[in-house]
């Protein structure tokens, strides 16, 4: 994107991008970049290591997957090798040189998963029937995993997974809600590695598949160039107009949200253009790392590509791909509309203004010259609407991204770069390999204890029956558990725990499952955990928790916009009963157009300015009115209108006098 910084892009007299800074943050931020930086012939087998298991999963994509555990063993079997090698045991170490026992780690990650291919007609024949070595090999694998979990994604699951553990050991000693016989080590260990429902149970099942085929298509999307392209188009749509940088931030951000799945990766790559560009039109520091932040976060709630875990809704739902990208898509654009509106109130009230229009990105030029960049992300789109399997739909969407690149030179992908992206690609897929291995650890105790339906009714007696409640309990435990667990697992947790409580209610499956979703990806601007907005304030040189602060206030909606979707599915295409097809679709563009108003509200409330600064009755007037719009209903639509009506007429009058006395 630095190269060509004249007609077509940012001038580098505007920006200029510390690429070691920003790498620092990355691996302060996000355990997956705080990899040893290796050299020699350790180095040369990770590549190979890499690209092959890469090659391995195109294949499966293309010619049909293997028998559940010679698929799904191997792929977790090659993520621990990598990541002993790839990883040290303590955070922070400088060291670039493997330890003589991250080898030896690594021989066993490869053995526990050699053990599946090679023994595996023995297995499947005397299935249930398991000896001593088996229950070693079970042992093994999941210290294994556990390891490799602390490593990629911290203390926190790796805590839940050992606690889960020894729960179904001692599971006679626990209050009598939570009581059960207790397991044996061997139960445990079998159960947990050579069947099909702990480690290798449906979270890895998914990650074998298409989750990590849609991580290498988001490789081979950004390896095109598109994350700059789309960067560069938003700041020259937007950069001009009043707080530009901040709404090319926003628009940037969401595009992005089709090429990378990770909060902080985004607030990275995103803000180290936007983020100096929005200082540099006068807006706080705190304020542009918050909004970087916000808009990066919701990355992973935006269609057609959103985070690791919205795959694993599929298998959770049986539905398809599609139907989940639809059902998420009305409440996207929603969190991103309430963004966009507030900081535009936010410049308009600090008076802030654009970019000059002779230093900003010819976005004309850019859509006549590589418009083509976007062809693989209609491709998939096209794709999945059609009925493919997600897996087929990623591989072509791979090629795809091969053969646009060839259109022009600079864009075009040589041998080395595409085989440097099959690397890359099986790099990303590394913390989702761990975090679906260890949340199948505790899925499967669950699941084996049978305490899912123990916890899930305990949710709905502790609240009463109350469904208000219940989705309070579900949002704090969804937030507090995402501020140490990664996206993918703590999904996964809350999916078999607290979902099935919501369902229970009466809240549809689809809504039930997006609103865990959607509550353990805010935890990354949740203070005082708030991963993204301390990267944003990396950049932006600010106070990380006054950034988070201002990252929780900007991303509001989100906190509100899953209670609306759970007590009116209409805003994610749930078709109540009695409705035909046209009353259903005018239902649903009447819910967009009066909660995008309902937006406008509440970032007017947020923000305290709308023609002119609030009072403080009208900040609380708009934010009425706003919940009263994004909930679907002629009343309460009438209502939030008319209240957006008399603010109005209050703040004009008060306009006009305020004139009248100059």
């Amino acid at each position: 994107m630095t190269e060509n910084l004249n007609e077509d892009s940012l001038l580098k007299d505007n920006i200029k991008i510390d690429e070691k800074k920003s790498e620092e943050i990355l691996a302060r931020y996000d355990r997956e970049y705080a990899f040893r930086r290796l050299k020699g012939p350790v180095a040369k087998f990770v590549f190979i290591l890499a690209v092959v298991w890469s090659l391995a999963q195109l294949y499966t994509a293309a010619f049909g997957v293997l028998p559940s555990t010679l698929q799904r063993a191997p792929h977790v079997g090659v993520a621990l090798v990598l990541i002993f090698i790839l990883y040290p045991a303590k955070r922070g170490n400088k060291s670039n040189k493997v330890p003589w026992y991250d080898y030896i780690l690594a021989f066993l990650g490869f053995s526990v998963a050699a053990y599946h291919i090679i023994f595996y007609e023995d297995l499947v024949w005397r299935a249930g029937v398991y000896n001593n070595v088996d229950t070693i090999i079970g042992i093994i694998a999941v210290l294994l995993v556990i390891e490799a979990t602390r490593r990629m994604a911290g203390p926190v699951i790796i805590t839940l997974a050992t606690f889960f553990l020894l729960y179904a050991y001692f599971g006679k000693y626990f209050p009598s809600f939570m009581a059960h016989p207790g397991l044996s080590i061997k139960r445990i260990a079998v159960f947990q590695w050579l069947s099909t429902e702990g480690i290798l149970g449906i979270p890895i099942q998914v990650s074998s598949t298409f989750i990590f085929l849609f991580m290498l298509f988001a490789t081979f999307l950004r390896k095109t160039g598109i994350g700059d392209w789309l960067t560069d188009l938003a700041v020259g749509l937007t950069g001009g107009t009043t707080g530009g940088p901040a709404k090319a931030a926003v628009i940037a951000s969401a595009a992005q949200g089709t090429v990378s799945g990770s909060s902080v990766a985004n607030t990275v790559g995103t803000g180290s253009v936007t983020i100096p560009l929005m200082k540099s039109i006068g807006y706080r520091n705190e304020f542009a790392g918050a909004v970087e932040a916000a808009a990066s976060t919701g990355g992973q709630l935006m269609p057609p590509i959103m985070g690791a875990a919205a795959f694993i809704m599929v298998e959770f739902l049986n539905v398809p791909y599609i139907t989940i990208a639809l059902s998420a898509a009305i409440p996207a654009i929603l969190y991103f509309t309430g963004i966009f509106i507030t900081v535009h109130l936010e410049a308009k009230k600090s008076g802030l203004l654009g970019i000059p229009k002779d230093k900003l990105p010819n976005w004309k030029q850019l859509i006549k010259k590589k418009w083509f960049l976007a062809t693989p992300i209609f491709g998939i789109v096209y794709l999945l609407v059609k009925g493919y399997t997600a897996m087929m739909a990623a591989f072509i969407a791979v090629i795809l991204c091969v053969a646009v690149s060839m259109i022009l030179k600079e864009t075009r992908m040589s041998l080395k770069q595409i085989i440097k992206a099959l690397e890359e690609g099986a790099r990303s897929a590394l913390p989702v390999v761990v975090a679906c291995a260890t949340a199948g650890i505790i899925v499967g105790i669950i699941t084996l204890t049978g305490l899912g339906m123990k916890m899930s009714g305990g949710l709905v007696k502790l609240a009463g029956g109350n469904i208000y409640l219940t989705m309070l309990f579900t949002m704090v435990g969804s937030i507090i558990l995402g501020m140490g667990v990664p996206t993918t697992a703590n999904y996964i947790i809350q999916a078999t725990v607290s979902a099935p409580a919501l369902i229970s209610l009466g809240v549809p499956h689809i809504a039930a499952h997006l609103f865990v979703f959607y509550f353990g990806i805010v935890a990354d601007i949740t203070p005082p955990v708030a991963l993204a907005a301390f990267a944003g304030s990396g950049i932006a040189q600010s106070d990380p928790l006054k950034t988070g602060v201002e990252a929780f206030k900007l991303g509001f909606a989100a906190y509100l916009v899953p209670y609306i979707f759970a007590l009116s599915p209409i805003l994610v295409l749930v078709r109540p009963e009695g409705y035909t097809a046209m009353a259903f679709s005018l239902s649903v563009a009447l819910a967009i157009i009066t909660a995008v108003i309902g937006m406008i509200c509440i970032g007017a409330s947020t923000t305290g300015y709308f023609i002119t600064n609030d009072k403080w009755y009208e900040r609380i007037m708009f934010l009425v009115a706003g919940l009263t719009l994004i909930i679907p209903g002629i009343y309460s639509d009438i209502f939030g209108i008319a209240a957006l009506a008399g603010i109005i007429f209050l703040q004009t009058t008060r306009v006009k006098q305020r004139a009248l006395a100059q």
